[in-house]
């Protein structure tokens, strides 16, 4: 009979197989990369077309943001340790910044070049039909690659993979300007090569700063959408047994999610009531949303951000019995004593299970002992047998 798989072994082969999904879609991105920039810029320079010049050194920053990806990707999807309990997403979000960076110090430089360029004029020779051809084999290529590349993107979940193909998607739609800007050129509008260039450095500028911001956005922990934190909220609302919902706080770590809820219930229940109402809210939440890897919730008796949170000074359950010996004496070995912490006030509730006339642990005789105690709230005492 085969043994069930366990959690972490199944967590284990989930990241061997998205290790290599990632590695072979940027694996062939790399060499599509590499076999379009030279060709490009070989094309560019004879022909004499600055904007696929342009074009070629944006496909060498697809080759360079590749090899970022495999190595991120290597270490991102290793196993929690003890010093990263939670995984090494964090570090595909550091990997997703640096390729943003790339390319916005990549696409100021172009674009700063050829505005002077287009600035100082003397503009004069016009691009070959070569160039044409080159900027279209680019154009079906990288879009081929990018809907391949986001495919297995998605499939892992992993946003440093969707970056990587939006990146080759603005390749395909810089060779596009530069298919419009050629044919522009050889009608007679010179210019339009060199301004192509311009706008293609302006694309890689904008698709960096967007990595760039989502990975600074994740880094100081910016929670979910309001949307989804309302939808979360609901559910936690409607499962059966919550009171109310007080908190809820949320952060990525690459493309997962983890939640800390505080969740009030009624205070009479028992621990392990507590805990079930709290894993069937886990379980409305992941059935809402897939990518959630992590739920602490936490119980409350009462919702504490409508008064003040409960005294870290209350007494114990020790000193409480400790009270009640200095006062009444040793309580009975057949008894259970029930303590609630509510409204920074302490409620007993005490089970005797064999009914005995002359014992001094009545309501009362409670109530007067500890009446001039500021933490007392409330007595009852239950006795077996009684109604």
């Amino acid at each position: 009979m085969q043994q069930p798989i366990s959690p972490a072994q199944q967590h284990r082969d989930n990241l061997a197989v998205e290790m290599k999904e990632a590695s072979r879609v940027t694996i062939i991105g790399m060499i599509l990369d590499a076999v379009l920039g030279i060709i490009k810029i070989i094309t560019g320079a004879l022909f004499h077309s600055q904007a696929l010049v342009v074009d070629g050194i944006h496909s060498f920053t697809d080759v360079a943001s590749d090899l970022v990806v495999l190595g991120v990707m290597k270490v991102s999807r290793q196993e929690p340790d003890d010093n990263h309990p939670y995984g090494h997403q964090r570090i595909e979000t550091f990997g997703t910044l640096v390729l943003g960076s790339i390319l916005i110090a990549v696409g100021a430089a172009l674009a700063w070049e050829n505005t002077l360029r287009l600035i100082e004029g003397g503009v004069e020779t016009v691009p070959g039909w070569p160039v044409l051809v080159a900027a279209a084999a680019s154009v079906v290529s990288k879009e081929w690659i990018y809907r391949y590349t986001r495919q297995v993107g998605l499939a892992i979940r992993s946003d440093l993979i969707i970056a990587n193909a939006w990146h080759s998607r603005t390749d395909a739609f810089s060779s596009v300007v530069v298919v419009v800007s050629t044919a522009g050129a050889m009608l007679g509008l010179v210019w339009l090569d060199v301004f192509a260039a311009v706008v293609i450095a302006g694309i890689i500028i904008h698709i960096g700063w967007k990595f760039t911001w989502d990975s600074v956005k994740e880094l100081v922990d910016t929670g979910l959408s309001p949307e989804d934190t309302e939808m979360l909220k609901t559910i936690a609302r409607d499962t059966d047994g919550v009171r109310n919902v007080h908190e809820l706080r949320s952060r990525r770590m690459g493309h997962d999610i983890l939640l800390d809820i505080h969740l009030v219930v009624r205070p009479e229940i028992s621990v392990s009531e507590g805990h079930q109402i709290g894993m069937q809210v886990v379980s409305g939440m992941r059935d809402a949303l897939d990518n959630i890897r992590d739920i602490n919730f936490h119980i409350d008796a009462e919702n504490d951000e409508d008064q003040p949170p409960t005294s870290e000074r209350l007494p114990s359950r020790e000193d409480i019995r400790a009270v009640l010996a200095r006062h009444i004496g040793e309580l009975p070995s057949h008894s259970r004593l029930r303590l609630h912490y509510l409204k920074n006030k302490v409620h007993l509730e005490l089970f005797l299970d064999e009914p005995d006339t002359k014992t001094p642990f009545t309501s009362g005789n409670i109530r007067d002992q500890l009446r001039g105690y500021p933490w007392f709230g409330s007595i009852r005492v239950w006795v077996a047998g009684e109604p």
